[in-house]
């Protein structure tokens, strides 16, 4: 059976992280030091209050509880959220919401930074750009952060899996769209930022002072870490059960039979503005 049109990433499967919380912690990388740092160098009137926006199991929170943030994190998982409360359990800088950020009631209009860390994509823009804008108070930021691995088209190892991909996850998901080799200024494009952001332009939503920034970073797997981390995936999950196991044991015996390790590159994105 196949899904025409869909792609695993639709909004009704964001509830799937309730089913992975440890895997997820585990296997997630965190974020480029450089990248929080340019969070906070951007920041002004800085009362370091601040919400997230999907906040999982933490893996940005902590570096905002540590540069002294008195945080909101709002997280519709309850497996997720509960995970949080354990981690920072007596931590009284961490308030924990369990919702979506589209139905939460909060218009208090007085925080200094609303972020969130590869979780944007599952708002509904609409409703969470207008309704980030009204809690910020004025100067306040947004900062919306993301990775965007790079496909590693014309290496032997990348293109095995991909044939595996063609037998097990695109006949499933049908689509003549595939991975192609992307740039910085490719993920500047209003196309781009649409696809990782849900939004063309924060401008839009009366932004101003935007800025894009851009950090490199490599990760090495085994080919039991790498499966892991795909497991981690909503479309790979949203595959059916052969679908996934097949596909998994395609994807663990091509990177075995290339010694056992497969490197992906990544570009992270940051894009941040303020409000007047």
């Amino acid at each position: 059976m196949s899904v025409d049109n869909k792609n695993g990433w639709e909004r009704e499967r964001r509830v799937h992280f309730d089913e992975i919380v440890t895997n997820y912690d585990k296997i997630r990388w965190d974020y480029p030091k450089e990248l929080y740092n340019d969070i906070f160098n951007y920041t002004k009137n800085n009362d370091k209050k601040a919400i997230e926006i999907g906040a999982g199991t933490g893996k940005a929170t902590t570096h905002f509880l540590e540069a002294g943030y008195n945080v909101t994190a709002i997280e519709l998982s309850k497996k997720m959220a509960e995970f949080l409360q354990n981690k920072y359990k007596g931590n009284d800088n961490l308030t924990i919401i369990i919702s979506a950020f589209e139905d939460t009631l909060y218009d208090k209009k007085n925080y200094d930074l609303i972020y969130a860390a590869s979780s944007f994509h599952w708002v509904d823009a609409k409703i969470g750009c207008p309704k980030v804008f009204r809690l910020l108070r004025s100067g306040g930021t947004i900062a919306l952060f993301r990775y965007n691995v790079i496909a590693a088209r014309g290496e032997k190892l990348y293109e095995d899996i991909q044939a595996v991909y063609e037998k097990h996850y695109y006949d499933f998901y049908t689509t003549n769209i595939r991975p192609v080799k992307k740039t910085k200024e490719d993920f500047k494009k209003p196309s781009e930022i649409l696809h990782g952001f849900g939004f063309e332009d924060l401008r839009a939503y009366g932004f101003s002072d935007i800025s894009m920034q851009f950090y490199d970073l490599s990760q090495t797997f085994g080919a039991e870490e790498y499966i892991r981390w795909l497991d981690t995936m909503s479309d790979q999950r949203g595959l059916p059960d052969d679908n996934r196991a097949a596909l998994y044991a395609g994807v663990r015996k091509a990177i075995e039979n290339h010694g056992g390790n497969h490197t992906i590159d990544y570009i992270f994105q940051l894009y941040m503005g303020r409000k007047k």
